[in-house]
């Protein structure tokens, strides 16, 4: 059956390479990215794959809360259901890490646009519907004041890490308080070190196969295995479900973290 699919930084990697595979399955499917000259590349290319259906594209740049927000208005002006949501967009090493608002660009993008964009969705997305989340295997304990743009992270990978951990934590809060009510949410670690623009830049390697990555998200998105897993997280460099870092699985943490969000949202 078609599905209606939504992939967040979809221009490259991961995302560009479930697209493909998703789009020549036959799924309709909206790629998001943020520069408007590649995305259309990327539109031009999926439109020209066999037993595709055409593709939408959305520009949006999900530093920005106020972009973040304005792509969920353009989806849900354009559609009623939303059958698979995949917050793939992510960044590690960026020149300028503090946005204009104060706020650290990891945490951002990485942490609270996807948990405003599923927020912002979720009237279209049914209890049949997916959300899957890009973690990592990275993952350390979130410092909130960094979260909340209070104090700044110098370290590249300790910000990577914890915008990774809270993205993890969040998706197991919202799972749980939405039950079967909900759509199934799960985080997945794709996979270490992969071919991505990520770990070029970040450690000044190739990488392993990115279809390592892309083959796992569209298992998340199609197949059964995953269809009674919300609120659990995935490591596909073991290939089972696993126990994210401890600090996910305590859910008065992930309270406090979502609490943490929820305000920090309500003042933008």
């Amino acid at each position: 059956m078609q599905k209606t699919i939504l992939i967040t930084g979809a221009t490259d990697g991961i995302g560009l390479a479930t697209a493909k595979a998703l789009v020549s399955l036959g799924h309709a499917v909206l790629i998001h990215g943020r520069n408007s000259h590649k995305l259309a590349e990327v539109e031009q290319i999926l439109n020209t794959l066999p037993n595709g259906i055409k593709v939408e594209s959305y520009l949006a740049d999900l530093s920005k809360l106020s972009e973040v927000a304005a792509l969920a208005k353009a989806i849900k002006d354009k559609h009623s259901k939303l059958d698979v949501l995949i917050n793939n967009a992510g960044i590690f090493k960026t020149s300028s890490p503090i946005n204009p608002d104060g706020m650290d660009v990891r945490f951002v993008v990485n942490t609270l646009a996807p948990y405003l964009l599923t927020q912002q969705l979720l009237p279209l997305l049914k209890n049949t519907s997916r959300v899957v989340n890009l973690s990592s295997a990275a993952q350390t304990p979130v410092n909130l004041d960094a979260l909340m743009g209070k104090m700044h992270l110098k370290d590249e990978y300790e910000a990577y890490a914890q915008s990774k951990l809270a993205l993890t934590m969040w998706s197991f809060f919202m799972a749980h308080k939405l039950g079967n009510q909900g759509p199934m949410i799960v985080a997945i670690n794709p996979g270490s070190l992969l071919a991505t623009k990520m770990v070029k830049e970040g450690f000044g390697m190739p990488g392993k196969d990115i279809n390592i990555g892309s083959d796992i998200l569209t298992r998340a998105t199609l197949s059964d295995e995953f269809e009674n897993r919300s609120g659990q997280y995935f490591d596909n460099d073991s290939g089972k479900f696993a126990n994210p870092h401890s600090d996910a699985l305590d859910p008065q943490k992930n309270a406090l973290l979502v609490q943490s969000i929820e305000k920090l949202l309500n003042e933008k």
